[in-house]
């Protein structure tokens, strides 16, 4: 690393002092730096970040011992002329936006800067850990701070970017190593600053969210009656639902706060510790998105807090549940169940603890659940692969990954024939033509209603002959075919040996 001064200093050794954010009307709980520590806060947006890093450096006294490490040429945004006089008092060093520069992240201070009972701030882009998995994260972690109680400093990281959304994912299971994580983000023209944890001389304070406001001089704790309510301690019994979950009906108690849509649930579920929240899912489309919503929450506000899902009408496949389930969701509610049922699945989750693993990223769950973008006719050849592909899933059990289907039409009348008039809503339901035959492979097919029918039992469409059940992966083959629906024949259930 290079010392921007070109000064070789001397390291003088003070008696023990905490620093501080500089964030004016943060309590001290959560904005001082204890020594030796290692607190880490991820930033969305690059300009906050740098805004943050301008008011830290700032807040520190004239005798404060501390560097500033930056990665990369592009810091212009940060040095200011008022920032560089600032920094005059103490070096500030570059390191390479490498992932080998990380791994010699501790040698190359020992080697440049010799550092006793220091701060260091270590502004740095998200995307420098990009490439490092949960292993070599943990491993970083772990180094740098048994580094830190030797050397006896105070590292605080501040990474901004599009990477940190998983970068915060990653982190949270460090709560061994780490003195603190938070989170700076913004949720519409808000700015959010989200403590999982913080530790000081006094101890540990667990999820907290303050509204900050910027201004010239830095954040701001916002205080006025437009700001956030202070964080649920002791919510057990707090209701936060989207309102169509309640079939038209007012809240159920002074508890209960109902909301227009999932997404305010999920902002003012970011201050919440263990109450209850009720999303509603009207359409599949929805699928993806509340997945995103469940999975961050649960990653970032821990295994109190319950989240149930009521299913509005049908909208919801086997894979879309275990999708949700496997993103945090404690239970899901379906369409069928009444109101009445609905409250007491309410009730039943009452007081427990999420105890599921959550992956760190959404990402690999939400393609590995999913099915191929298409859905319709396929030529042969690629109908084959798709149904494989679906078949070598491994995120979807053996029991529920499709059924395959043959129909033969009706003598005089061609199969292509009777193609123009399939259409096929489901991604990952395709048909195609085989010796005269449609083959309809239904992807993860639902098991709701059962109507009990032989297969000698068919009345005749004037279009489909005979209809084929030739493989299954389902130990009792329960469907609902799009194509059965449009030629007009009936939901079927059969026994499959």
């Amino acid at each position: 690393m290079i010392d921007h001064n070109g000064i070789v200093r001397k390291e003088n050794y003070h008696m023990t002092q905490s620093f501080s954010l500089g964030v004016r009307r943060l309590w001290n709980e959560i904005s001082l730096l204890q020594p030796p520590g290692f607190y880490w806060v991820n930033i969305e947006r690059q300009l906050d970040a740098v805004l943050f890093c301008r008011q830290l450096i700032s807040a520190q006294t004239n005798d404060a011992r501390a560097a500033l490490i930056c990665c990369g040429e592009n810091n212009e945004p940060l040095f200011t002329s008022l920032f560089l006089t600032k920094l005059k008092q103490f070096p500030y060093y570059i390191l390479p936006k490498k992932k080998a520069a990380l791994f010699h992240f501790t040698n190359d201070l020992m080697r440049e800067l010799k550092p006793q009972a220091r701060l260091l701030v270590f502004y740095a882009p998200a995307s420098l850990w990009r490439d490092i998995d949960q292993e070599e994260i943990q491993r970083w972690v772990t180094e740098t701070g048994e580094w830190l109680r030797q050397r006896q400093c105070t590292l605080i990281i501040l990474s901004y970017g599009g990477d940190t959304g998983k970068l915060g994912n990653m982190l949270i299971s460090q709560h061994r190593a780490l003195s603190g994580l938070a989170s700076l983000y913004r949720q519409q023209d808000r700015a959010l600053y989200s403590v999982s944890w913080w530790s000081t001389e006094n101890g540990m304070t667990a999820n907290q969210v303050q509204m900050l406001q910027p201004e010239a001089e830095g954040w701001r704790v916002v205080d006025d009656e437009e700001r956030l309510p202070a964080p649920f301690l002791n919510d057990e019994g707090l209701f936060l639902a989207e309102k169509s979950v309640l079939e038209g009906a007012p809240a159920l108690s002074g508890s209960w706060h109902l909301f227009d849509e999932n997404q305010k649930i999920t902002d003012r579920g970011m201050s919440a510790h263990a109450a209850t929240l009720v999303f509603a899912l009207h359409k599949t489309s929805q699928v993806d998105g509340l997945a995103r919503q469940i999975h961050r929450l649960r990653r970032q506000r821990g295994s109190m807090l319950k989240m149930v899902v009521r299913e509005m009408r049908h909208a919801l496949r086997s894979s879309d549940e275990r999708l949700l389930l496997a993103c945090g969701a404690n239970t899901i509610v379906a369409y069928t169940e009444p109101l009445s049922r609905f409250l007491s699945r309410l009730e039943s989750v009452q007081g427990q603890h999420f105890t599921r693993l959550i992956a760190t990223d959404i990402e690999p769950l939400l393609s590995m659940t999913r099915p191929s973008n298409v859905k319709g006719y396929l030529p042969p050849d690629r109908f084959a692969q798709c149904v494989n592909q679906l078949m070598s899933n491994t995120m979807i059990p053996e029991g529920s990954k499709g059924l395959l289907v043959a129909l033969r039409p009706v003598a005089g009348l061609r199969a292509a024939q009777a193609l123009t008039i399939c259409h096929l809503r489901r991604f990952g339901d395709v048909i195609t033509l085989s010796q005269g035959r449609l083959l309809l492979f239904l992807y993860s097919p639902e098991n709701r209603e059962k109507i009990h029918a032989k297969p000698e039992r068919y009345r005749s469409t004037g279009i489909v002959e005979r209809r084929s059940v030739f493989y299954a992966w389902l130990r009792r083959a329960s469907f609902y075919s799009p194509l059965a629906s449009v030629l007009g024949i009936p939901v079927i259930t059969t026994e499959i040996p």
